[in-house]
C-alpha cells in the first residue's frame, strides 16, 4: 500500500464488535476516509453521526469502489455471500482481509472471485471481549492483542507486510503468520474449547438460582465469554467441528486423570497435574504471550 496511513481509504464491512473497534481505531489513527458497511442502517447512521465513519452505504454499495482496504468483519459464513454479491464494487487493486475465527475453505471460494490484482491476505485479530455489536466497540480492543496473518504463496508480499505493520499500528502487540490448517487446529484449542467449557459449566446441572451466592472470582472468571454471541459462535463451532471434537477428547482425558486420582484419594497425582499447569501457566505470562 502506497502512502501515509491516513490517506488510505478504508471500507469496513459488518459495524458489530470488530468491525467498529476498527472504525473507531482508524478515527483515532486520523484515517480521513472511512466507509462504513452494515445490514442494520441504524447502526450505521450511529457511526455516521459519531464520527466513526465517515460515509456509509446505506443506499448503494458505489462508495466502496474508493476503497483501497476492505476490512469484512462478518460470520465465517457471512463473507463469502457479501463478496459475490458485491465484488463488482471492489478497486480494481484493493487489499481484502477479513476477521474470521475460521477459516476453512472460505479463503479459497473468496479467491475465486476476485481480479487478478486483487488481493486476499486473511487476518483474524485476537482482541474481543463480553457482549457483542456496535455498542460494545472500543478502539482499544486491539491495544496488547496478537494479530494472526494467513498469508497464502500468491499473496501480494507487500500487502502482507503492510498488513503486519497496519496491525502493530492498531496497538497490536504481536503479529503471527500461520497456515489456514494450524489456525483452526490452534485456535480449536485456545479459543473453541474455552468458550464450549465456559458454556458447559454455566449449564451444568448444579447450576442453581442459589449458587450465585457462592460465585466469587475463579468461577466468574472460568464463564465470563459464556456471554455469547450466540449466532457467530454456532457458525464458528460448526465450521471447525472436526478441529473442536478432537480437543474436547484430550479435555475428557485430563479430566478422567483427574477422576482418577480423586478416586485413589491421590493427592501426590492432583498435586502434579497442578504443578505443571502452574509452570506452563507462568511460562506463558512470562513469555508476554497471555492477555
Amino acid at each position: 500500500m502506497q502512502g501515509k496511513l491516513q490517506d488510505i481509504t478504508f471500507g469496513i464491512i459488518g459495524l458489530g464488535l470488530i468491525g467498529g473497534s476498527y472504525a473507531k481505531a482508524l478515527k483515532n489513527l486520523k484515517v480521513k476516509n472511512i466507509i462504513g458497511v452494515d445490514s442494520n442502517p441504524i447502526v450505521a447512521m450511529m457511526a455516521k453521526d459519531e464520527g466513526v465513519i465517515t460515509e456509509n452505504c446505506n443506499d448503494s454499495m458505489e462508495p466502496l469502489k474508493r476503497a483501497d482496504v476492505i476490512i469484512c468483519a462478518l460470520y465465517p459464513a457471512a463473507v463469502l455471500n457479501f463478496v459475490q454479491k458485491n465484488v463488482q464494487y471492489f478497486k480494481k487493486d484493493m487489499l481484502f482481509t477479513d476477521v474470521m475465527g475460521i477459516k476453512g475453505d472460505v479463503l479459497e471460494q473468496v479467491d475465486e472471485l476476485l481480479g487478478a490484482e486483487q488481493d486476499f491476505v486473511s487476518g483474524h485479530p485476537m482482541a474481543g471481549r463480553e457482549g457483542q455489536g456496535y455498542g460494545q466497540s472500543a478502539a482499544e480492543i486491539f491495544n496488547g492483542a496478537n494479530y494472526i496473518i494467513v498469508p497464502r504463496v500468491h499473496n501480494n508480499k507487500d500487502k502482507i507486510a503492510w498488513l503486519k505493520k497496519f496491525a502493530y499500528e492498531l496497538g497490536c502487540k504481536n503479529v503471527v503468520e500461520v497456515t489456514a490448517k494450524e489456525h483452526d487446529e490452534i485456535i480449536a484449542y485456545t479459543s473453541n474449547l474455552p468458550h464450549a467449557m465456559a458454556i458447559a459449566l454455566i449449564n451444568s446441572d448444579s447450576m442453581t438460582p442459589n449458587n450465585k451466592y457462592f460465585i466469587a472470582g475463579g468461577f466468574r472468571d472460568a464463564t465470563r465469554v459464556a456471554d455469547i454471541n450466540v449466532a457467530l459462535w454456532a457458525d464458528l463451532f460448526v465450521s471447525n467441528r472436526k478441529n473442536v471434537i478432537s480437543e474436547i477428547a484430550k479435555l475428557q482425558k485430563q479430566l478422567e486423570r483427574w477422576s482418577n486420582a480423586l478416586e485413589k484419594g491421590s493427592k501426590e497425582d492432583l498435586e502434579q497435574m497442578m504443578l505443571s499447569a502452574k509452570e506452563k501457566r507462568k511460562d506463558l505470562f512470562n513469555a508476554k504471550n497471555y492477555r
